[in-house]
C-alpha cells in the first residue's frame, strides 16, 4: 500500500492514540495528525511514535484539518479518519483493493460499528428540500424507510451489499488523492457536518463514483453519540450552507425555513429537556442569520 492517513484533532487525548496505533503497524502507511489548537495536550501521547503533526493554529474546522493534512504528503490514496476511530490493516487493504481495482471509483467507505457493535448506517441520501421538511415535521418517524424523508438508509440488511450511495462518512474515506485536488478537496466553509456530503457530491459531479464497501468494518467508538447541544448551531448553519450552495435561490429559501421550523419543532418537543431546548433554540437563531 502507498497512502497518507490523516486523522484530525481537536481535544482528542483520550481516543487519539487507539486511533494512530493500528495505522503505524501497516507498512506503506504514513500517519499525519493535524491538531486544531487543542487545549488537552493531545499531541503528547504521540511523542516518540513516528507520526507527522501539524499545528494548525485555529480550530479551522474538519475540512480545513483535513486539507491541511492532505497537502504534507504526496501519496496516491489519502484516507481520513477520526480520532476515535478504529481501522485495521485487513480493512484498509480492502479499501485500497477497492480504488485499485475501480478506477471510476473516487472515494470508499466502510461498515461503520460504534463502540457498542452497533451498525452506523454508512450508505447515505444528499440532502434535499423533502427531508429537511420531513425532518422538521417528524415524517421521517412515520415513514423510516422512505427515501424522500430519509438522508440516511438504515436498513441492515442494505448493509451488507456494495453499494453507491451518493455520500458515505467523513469518519472514515479513502479518496483518490488525483480526484480529490480535481475537486480541490474540502470545502473550508463548513466548520463541522456537512463537509463529507459536500465532497462526495462534488467528486460525483466531477465524473467519480462514491462506494460502500461492507468487507472493510471500521469502529467508530462515539459514531451513535448524538451531537453535544452546543453543536446543533453549527449543525443548522451547515445545512444552510449546504443547501445555498448546491440549490437555486427557490429551493435554498425552502430549505433554509426549513432547517429553522426543524429547530423550532425541537425545541418545543424538547421543552422537558432544557439542555435540549436551548441547544435548539441556538440553532434557530443561528439558521435565520446569513449562513456566511
Amino acid at each position: 500500500m502507498n497512502v497518507d492517513a490523516v486523522i484530525v484533532s481537536y481535544n482528542s487525548r483520550d481516543t487519539l492514540l487507539d486511533a494512530v496505533r493500528p495505522l503505524l503497524a501497516i507498512p506503506g502507511v504514513t500517519v499525519t495528525v493535524v491538531d486544531n489548537a487543542s487545549s488537552d495536550g493531545s499531541l503528547d501521547v504521540l511523542e516518540g511514535l513516528p507520526v507527522r503533526t501539524v499545528q494548525s493554529g485555529r480550530n479551522g474546522g474538519f475540512g480545513f484539518g483535513c486539507n491541511l493534512g492532505t497537502a504534507t504528503g504526496d501519496a496516491p490514496y489519502v484516507l481520513f479518519i477520526n480520532p476515535d476511530a478504529r481501522i485495521e490493516r485487513a480493512d484498509l487493504e480492502r479499501l485500497v483493493a477497492v480504488l485499485a481495482a475501480e478506477p471510476q471509483t473516487a472515494v470508499v467507505g466502510p461498515r461503520l460499528l460504534d463502540g457498542a457493535g452497533t451498525l452506523i448506517p454508512n450508505l447515505r441520501r444528499r440532502q434535499r428540500l423533502a427531508s429537511i421538511w420531513a425532518q422538521a415535521l417528524f415524517l421521517h418517524r412515520l415513514a423510516p424507510h422512505a427515501r424522500w424523508a430519509n438522508e440516511l438508509d438504515y436498513r441492515a440488511q442494505a448493509h451488507e451489499s456494495v453499494g453507491y450511495p451518493e455520500w458515505i462518512s467523513g469518519a472514515c474515506m479513502l479518496a483518490r488523492r488525483d480526484m480529490l485536488e480535481r475537486v480541490g478537496g474540502f470545502d473550508e466553509a463548513f466548520f463541522l457536518y456537512g463537509e463529507d456530503m459536500d465532497l462526495c457530491v462534488r467528486l460525483r459531479a466531477a465524473g467519480g463514483l462514491v462506494r460502500y464497501e461492507p468487507g472493510a468494518t471500521v469502529r467508530h467508538t462515539e459514531g451513535q453519540s448524538a451531537p453535544r447541544t452546543s453543536l446543533y448551531p453549527v449543525l443548522a448553519r451547515s445545512r444552510a450552507l449546504y443547501a445555498r450552495k448546491h440549490s437555486g435561490p427557490i429551493s435554498t429559501a425552502l430549505q433554509r425555513a426549513g432547517v429553522a421550523v426543524e429547530a423550532l419543532t425541537h425545541a418545543v418537543a424538547n421543552l422537558r429537556r432544557p439542555a435540549n431546548a436551548r441547544g435548539h433554540a441556538a440553532a434557530l437563531r443561528a439558521t435565520l442569520r446569513d449562513p456566511a
